[in-house]
This record gives C-alpha cells, sequence and structure tokens, in this order.
C-alpha cells in the first residue's frame, strides 16, 4: 500500500502536467489563427483608408502642438464609464481647435476596433496590442521620409514581444510543473509529519516501557539491597554467636575449677574440723562407708562422662580454624582448574607444533629428495640471452615471453617460435588417411589440404567460439565429432582445410592455456568434462564473490575473500588456501582489510590466458587429483601391472572417499573398466569378479576424467 500511493501520485502528476501542455498548445494555436484574421482584415482596412490618406499623403498638419497632449489614448477599456468621461470632456476642451482629419480617422478606427475587441479571452493583452500596431503601420506607410527608421523601431519591438512571447510559452510548462512539484512536497511533507507523529508516539510507548523497567529494576536494587543488608545481618550474628559460645565455655571451665576449689577447701575444713575435736572419731563406720562408696561412684561416673568427651570430640577442631581452611581450599581448587585449563591448551599447542614438525620433516625429505635428483640430472643452465636475436621482435618480445617462466617453459617458448614460422611456410598439409582405431573423425582425410594460416588470436577466437556452441548444446555426440560439424557449419567446403590448420596449430602452441587443454579433449586424453567442471567452479567463485559484495562496488577485503574460499573449498588446506590468496595479490605484510577488485581475478586476455588466481585454482586442482589418484595406489596395495577386480575398486574408493554418492561412484568404475556399471547386492558381487584392469590401466583412465574428492577420508570423532 505505501509503494502504490507515491505510483497513483507520480500518474496523477503526469496526467495534469499533460493536460496543462495540451491545453497551452491549444491557445497557442487560438492566438495565431486570430492574428492572422486580425491580419487579414487590417489589409482590407488599409485599402479603405488609402482613398483618406491620399489627399495628406507627404503633408503635415499645421495643428496646435498643445492640443496633442489631449489626444493620447490611455490605455482604458473603451466601454468603460471613465473612457467615456475622458473623451466627453477632452471633447468640450477641443471645441475650438480643429484637429487634422487623418488624425481623427485614426482615433475613430482606434475606438472601433477596441470596441470591437472580445477582452474575455486568455489573449485579450495581444489582441488589445494589434488595434495600436495597425495604427503604427499607418504611420510608417504614410511617412515615407520616417518610414525605415519608424519600421527599424517597429520590428524591434515586434522582436522584442515575439522574445518575450517565446520565454512566456517556455515557462508555462514550468509553471505547471512547479504548482504539480508544489503539491507533491505538500503531499511528502503530510507524509512525513504523519510518520514522525507515529514515531513520536512510538518513542513514548518506548520511553514509558523503559521507565516502567527502570522503576522495576530500582526495586530490585532496594530488594538486593535489603538482602545484602539481611546476609550482613547474619554474619554478624554468627560471629556474636561464636563469641558467646567462646564466653560460655570460658565460664563453664571457670565454674568447673571453682567448684574443684570450694570441694577442696571443703575438705581441708573437715580434715580441721576432725583434728580439732575428738568427738568425731565417735561417727558411725557405716555411714562413713556408705558415703565413700557414693563417692567413689560419682567418681567412676566422671570418669567415664571425661572419657566419653574426649572418645567424641578429640578430632573437633575450632570453628574459626574451620572456615579459614575451607576457604584456603577452595583457593587452591580454582587455582587447579586454571592451571588444568593452561595445561591442556598448551597440551593441544604441543600437539599442533608436533605435527608441524612431523609436516616440516617430510617435505625437508622430500625436498631433499627432489634435490639429489635434480642435482644428478641436471644438465648446466642455458643461456637464454642467445635467443634475443633470433626470436621475431628482438630482445622485448623475447623478454615478454620469458618472463616468470622456467626453463622447460621456456624451450617450449622456443620451440612454438621456430614451429610457427615453420607452420606458416607451409602451403598445404597430407591427409592422415581413414584409419578409425588412431585418428578422430576431423582427421580422416586422404589427399592434400590447404593451410589456411590464420593469426594465433583468429584460432583463439575459433575455439572460444566452439566452445561456447558446445555448451549451449545437448552433450550427445563425441567432442572430435562436433568439432567438425561446427567447421562445416563455419566453412563448409573448406572444414577439412581448417581442421588440418587449427589441428597443427593447438599441437604446436601447448603454452596457451586454451590450446592446450582442446588438444587434449580433441584426443581423448582429457575429458570436456574436467574443462566444464573448472569452468563451473569458476563461474560459481565469482558469484559466491559477488553476492559478498552488498554495494557492487567490485572490491572486497582480503578477510572476505578468504572467507569466500574457506566456504566454496571446504576441504582445502589452510596452506591451499593461502596460496590462492597470494595468486589474488595478498602478500604477508599485507593487511586483511586490504582492498581487492576481485572482478579482475577472473579477466582472460586476447590469447585466452587466465589471471594467475585461475591458474591457480587449476593447478591445485591437478596436484589434487594426483594426490586423490596416489591415494587410491596406495589403498589398493597392487602394482602398477597387476590386475584389480571391480569390486575391489569399489571398495577402495569408498575407503578412501566415503562421502562419493551411488551415482558418481558408478561413473568412476565405468570410466576404469570400460563397461556399464550398476549398485548391485553384496550377495551378486561374484558375479563381477570377472571384471578385472591392470592397475596402471586403471589409473590413466580415471586421469582422462573429472575426478575428484567428495568429502573428508575420516569424520572427526566428536568431543
Amino acid at each position: 500500500m505505501a509503494s502504490s500511493a507515491p505510483q497513483r501520485s507520480s500518474l496523477a502528476t503526469s496526467s495534469r502536467i499533460h493536460l496543462q501542455s495540451s491545453r497551452v498548445t491549444v491557445d497557442e494555436n487560438l492566438l495565431t489563427e486570430n492574428h492572422n484574421a486580425e491580419k487579414r482584415k487590417l489589409s482590407q482596412k488599409r485599402k479603405t483608408l488609402t482613398s483618406c490618406q491620399s489627399s495628406i499623403c507627404g503633408y503635415l498638419s499645421p495643428w496646435p502642438t498643445y492640443a496633442t497632449g489631449q489626444t493620447i489614448l490611455h490605455n482604458r477599456k473603451p466601454c468603460s464609464d471613465d473612457y467615456w468621461k475622458k473623451i466627453g470632456g477632452w471633447k468640450q476642451s477641443t471645441l475650438g481647435t480643429t484637429k487634422p482629419r487623418f488624425l481623427e480617422q485614426l482615433e475613430n478606427y482606434l475606438r472601433k476596433e477596441l470596441l470591437l475587441l472580445d477582452l474575455s479571452t486568455d489573449s485579450s493583452q495581444e489582441l488589445r496590442l494589434q488595434p495600436y500596431r495597425e495604427i503604427f503601420e499607418f504611420f510608417i506607410e504614410d511617412f515615407k521620409t520616417y518610414k525605415p527608421l519608424l519600421s527599424s523601431i517597429k520590428n524591434a519591438y515586434e522582436m522584442m514581444l515575439a522574445h518575450q512571447r517565446e520565454e512566456i510559452r517556455a515557462l508555462e510548462p514550468l509553471k505547471a510543473k512547479l504548482v504539480t512539484v508544489n503539491e507533491d512536497c505538500n503531499e511528502r511533507i503530510l507524509a512525513m509529519r504523519a510518520e514522525e507523529r507515529s514515531e513520536i508516539s512510538m518513542l513514548k510507548k518506548e520511553k514509558m516501557s523503559l521507565l516502567k523497567l527502570i522503576d522495576k529494576k530500582n526495586e530490585e536494587k532496594i530488594s538486593l539491597q535489603s538482602e545484602v543488608k539481611g546476609s550482613t545481618m547474619v554474619t554478624k550474628l554468627r560471629k556474636s554467636l561464636a563469641e558467646e559460645y567462646l564466653r560460655y565455655l570460658t565460664e563453664r571451665d571457670a565454674r568447673k575449677i571453682l567448684i574443684a576449689d570450694l570441694n577442696e577447701l571443703r575438705y581441708q575444713r573437715e580434715d580441721m574440723s576432725l583434728a580439732q575435736s575428738p568427738g568425731v572419731w565417735g561417727e558411725d563406720p557405716v555411714k562413713l562407708a556408705l558415703a565413700l562408696k557414693m563417692a567413689r561412684q560419682d567418681l567412676s561416673r566422671t570418669q567415664m562422662e571425661l572419657n566419653t568427651m574426649k572418645a567424641n570430640f578429640g578430632d573437633v577442631v575450632p570453628r574459626r580454624d574451620f572456615e579459614m581452611q575451607e576457604k584456603t581450599n577452595k583457593d587452591l581448587q580454582e587455582q587447579l582448574e586454571s592451571l588444568r585449563d593452561d595445561y591442556e591448551e598448551v597440551r593441544k599447542e604441543h600437539e599442533i607444533l608436533l605435527q608441524l614438525h612431523m609436516t616440516t620433516l617430510r617435505e625437508r625429505d622430500q625436498f631433499h629428495t627432489e634435490l639429489q635428483e635434480i642435482q644428478g640430472t641436471s644438465t648446466p643452465r642455458p643461456d637464454w640471452i642467445k635467443c634475443e636475436d633470433v626470436v621475431a621482435g628482438g630482445p622485448e618480445r623475447w623478454h615478454m615471453l620469458a618472463e616468470g617462466k622456467n626453463s622447460d617453459q621456456l624451450v617450449d617458448v622456443l620451440l612454438e617460435e621456430i614451429g610457427e614460422g615453420l607452420l606458416r611456410e607451409k602451403d598445404f598439409f597430407q591427409g592422415l588417411g581413414y584409419r578409425e582405431s588412431i585418428l578422430p573423425s576431423f582427421l580422416r582425410f586422404d589427399g592434400i589440404v590447404q593451410n589456411k594460416k590464420p593469426t594465433k588470436k583468429d584460432v583463439i577466437n575459433l575455439l572460444k567460439d566452439a566452445w561456447k556452441e558446445r555448451l549451449t548444446e545437448e552433450q550427445k555426440d563425441k567432442f572430435s565429432d562436433f568439432f567438425f560439424k561446427f567447421l562445416e557449419s563455419r566453412f563448409g567446403s573448406e572444414a577439412m582445410d581448417w581442421a588440418y590448420t587449427i589441428f597443427e596449430n593447438i599441437k604446436l602452441f601447448r603454452s596457451n592455456e586454451l590450446m592446450r587443454q582442446f588438444y587434449e579433449i580433441l584426443m581423448e586424453k582429457k575429458s570436456e568434462s574436467v574443462y566444464i567442471k573448472q569452468k563451473e567452479t569458476v563461474t560459481q567463485l565469482l558469484k559466491e564473490l559477488t553476492n559478498v559484495d552488498n554495494q557492487n562496488e567490485g572490491v572486497l577485503t582480503m578477510e572476505q575473500l578468504s572467507t569466500v574460499l574457506k566456504t566454496t573449498f571446504p576441504l582445502k588446506k589452510e596452506d591451499k588456501i593461502q596460496e590462492l590468496m597470494e595468486a589474488g595479490g595478498w602478500h604477508i605484510n599485507s593487511s586483511h582489510a586490504d582492498l581487492l577488485n576481485y572482478r579482475s581475478l577472473f579477466v582472460e586476455d586476447e590469447e585466452g590466458q587466465t589471471m594467475p588466481f585461475v591458474h591457480k585454482l587449476w593447478d591445485q586442482y591437478m596436484s589434487e587429483k594426483d594426490e586423490y589418484l596416489q591415494e587410491l595406489k596406495q589403498e589398493l596395495g597392487l602394482e602398477l601391472r597387476e590386475e584389480v577386480t571391480l569390486p575391489k575398486l569399489r571398495e577402495t574408493l569408498k575407503i578412501i572417499d566415503p562421502s562419493l554418492d551411488k551415482q558418481t561412484l558408478n561413473s568412476y568404475l565405468n570410466q576404469a573398466f570400460q563397461v556399464p556399471v550398476i549398485e548391485v547386492p553384496e550377495e551378486s558381487e561374484e558375479n563381477q569378479e570377472n571384471v578385472v584392469a591392470q592397475v596402471r590401466t586403471v589409473l590413466e583412465r580415471l586421469q582422462i576424467i573429472d575426478i575428484r574428492r567428495k568429502g573428508p577420508r575420516e569424520q572427526e570423532p566428536a568431543s
């Protein structure tokens, strides 16, 4: 609904502008017709006035000059009361003065024309000016001597009026547009005010909810403060209780000591009283024996209570010491947990460093072995500077060709340069015959074929066109058959000449990536699915980078590039991702916030050569394929000349790549054994034991197709 309102307002605005422009066009047409009609009337009236002017032609009236000011026609409507009053007063003031006849005729004509005008239309001012224009033309025609000057004056005014009319006509649509824009602005202002009012109401509601939330938090704060105060009070009570407990213990011990002292004093006093009074010996012995027995019983009971207390509370410690030890134990536990976490991190880092160390050792041993092989088989490095004077184009072209290439690649470049010259000297090629088992279909010809001698750029463009047509059609025919049909549709009867010419060129220029791949696919050394899959991978990567570029500026940070690469290629290791980023322009000293023009990574030059980034993708794909096939060979545990059965190869592929789906697995087996393969139950696999092939043959056949890892070999155990 919000989007429909601006659309309706824009439609209404456009319709108003169209109506106003059409109205202006109609008014202009009417004005032009009125002007033409007035001109025709002027020519007729000029004929009627010619007879009157003939009598005074070239003669100036001697009418007094003081009366000229009274004959000026003011810019008023002829039919108004003021106008007739002024005319009446003028008549009374000029009764004694006789006007020239020509002047009276002109004034009468002017009044008559002004009365006949229709001043109710929009062009009334233009029509009102017409009688004055006619009067001025009468003056010009009558006064021959001043005719050039008066005509130039009239033309100057007419040009100025025409210019003003054009400006008015040009401003009319702007005026209508201004009104429309004003209405649109008013509508927008009203809409913005409505939005602001709704937003203000929402903000007020949010403010009230926040105020309520603040009040709630304040209440929680007060309750927490009261709880903290309560906990402080409990601590104080516990402390006072411990003090009272100690005081009572002290009082109990003091009371026992006091009782013991009192008993001692009593015993001493009794001994003294017995020693002083001789009548004590007359006490009853039975009573004394009973008292002694009771004393001994009390002593035994007290001794038992003392032993019980010692047995029960011998291991008890004071609360203060217990709490102190508990706090110390808690601190030690926390330190232990922290040390355990640190130990776990250090252990993991140690394991990672061990893995890196082992990897470094393996790489060192591999590099050492390669170095020994190179030292044993290497030859003295040739002096490539000698080729500068031999190659066409001189040193500059040789430096351009040799830049960034090793000796093996320079040999290929030099052979291409020599072969290109020899190829251009040939005018004809000898046909290779009709050997169907050896030759592809586009080379089966017996006789002489003409060398078309195209340029390298022409060959590359032709190969690109062939690939475009191949990708758009259904891939039913073999690639070699399709290529010859493509040449027949393009060159007709000269298709065989072009087939041999292109074949010789792509066989020669092996350093060109597009030509080399085309040659390998034509000769069935590579499957066309390899090229198609690589193109799809590059296209998908460019699409992912474009999706990350929200502003569509064509630039991304290195961190975003790394994230997209890890997402698109989840099976690539960190060093492979690092190689791709370095090929894209990232260096060790660069920052991850540096911007990169990612679209430039996928550009191809005129010769079909890709940028280093896409070239690195292809190199990594080939190395990953070699590693995959090498891992398959090691898992088979067989020599290259030994034979492997179809069930064993299927089981081995499942072991090294558990993520393989059935369709892909069957396609690999079909290519390896060159027989149709279907998924069969385990009890029926005995029927496929007879399907065998040499390990070398299996690996060579799998090297032709697009074979790659679908997932990790082993799933990491969940921790």
